[in-house]
Order: C-alpha cells, then sequence, then structure tokens
C-alpha cells in the first residue's frame, strides 16, 4: 500500500531534529550528504514525501499508539545524491492520521 498525500510531517521533526547535530544518533551530516541543511527544510520534506508516493508502505508494527509503517527507498537530494533511507509512520489509533515519525540511513544487508 502506498500512504496518503495528506500525512502530517511536523516542521519541528525536520528543522528542529533530522537537521540539528546531536552528539548521539545524529543524521544531519549524512542528509547534508544531498544537500539537505538547516537553511531548506522544506527540501527534506518535499523529499519524503516524493518518497512516500514511489515506494511501498510495509506494515512493521502495532502497539497502544497504533499502527507503524516502514517506507524504504532513495532520497532524491539537493545536489542530486541520493541516500538510501527507511522512514517510519505512524497511523495514531486516536484518529487515524499517519503521521511522519523518524528517518534513518538504510543500512546494507551483509551477505
Amino acid at each position: 500500500m502506498k500512504l496518503p498525500p495528506n500525512v502530517i510531517i511536523p516542521n519541528a521533526k525536520i528543522a528542529h531534529y533530522l537537521l540539528i547535530y546531536r552528539e548521539q544518533d545524529d543524521k544531519s551530516k549524512f542528509l547534508a550528504q544531498a544537500g539537505f541543511t538547516q537553511d531548506n527544510p522544506e527540501q527534506l520534506e518535499a523529499a519524503i514525501l516524493q518518497l512516500i508516493q514511489n515506494q511501498e508502505a510495509i506494515e512493521d508494527k502495532n502497539n497502544e499508539y497504533g499502527l507503524f509503517y516502514r517506507v524504504e527507498g532513495d532520497l532524491e537530494g539537493v545536489n542530486n545524491q541520493k541516500l538510501a533511507v527507511v522512514t517510519i509512520w505512524l497511523e495514531r489509533k486516536t484518529d487515524r492520521q499517519i503521521q511522519f515519525i523518524t528517518l534513518k540511513p538504510k543500512k546494507e544487508k551483509k551477505s
């Protein structure tokens, strides 16, 4: 299944979490490789929306908050570089809205 186009992506999650350097679990350096910075958070949001239009959402887990989905694929960077990512989404139990939770680099499987 594909996620609907009316998903919720909190601005704070993009601008104040993913694009801010953190001592632990930093994602800003990874995203900067594709030109995503604090100067252009709207471009990261657009790339995430493009990703979910092109890739299938896979049910991941279910808990008291709702149903989690995983969408994997390549984020198209500002500088045309592609980043392999996994995005996590939650279909909230309270109102059935689908909200962006996080993004992480996709790890290559070792054979």
